[in-house]
Order: C-alpha cells, then structure tokens, then sequence
C-alpha cells in the first residue's frame, strides 16, 4: 500500500476543523462547543481518507 500526501485544500480543511474544535474548549461555538470531539475526529478522519486514497 502506497501512501500519498494529502491535497492543500483537504489539509487546511482538516487543520480548519482541529483548531475549531479546539477553539470550542476555551470560547463557547454554538454547535461546535456540543460536538468537539467529533469535529476533531473528522478531521483526522478526513486527513487519513485523504493519506490512503491517491488524488484527495
């Protein structure tokens, strides 16, 4: 199995929800501040889809 690097758009967007998420511990986000944890884990879903699969 071959690895590849992500594309620039899906890493800012997965680095876009990380520092959401994490912003939402300490400043109270409407819906994000209810759902950290999983705003975190798409994010590091969306960078490990984007790893395996050539082209994302």
């Amino acid at each position: 199995m071959k690895l590849s690097a992500p594309k620039k758009f899906i890493w800012f967007l997965s680095f876009l929800l990380a520092v959401i998420s994490i912003a939402s511990k300490f400043v109270f986000i409407a819906f994000v501040t209810a759902h950290a944890f999983w705003f975190m884990a798409a994010a590091w879903f969306l960078l490990f889809i984007a790893t395996l699969l050539k082209g994302i």
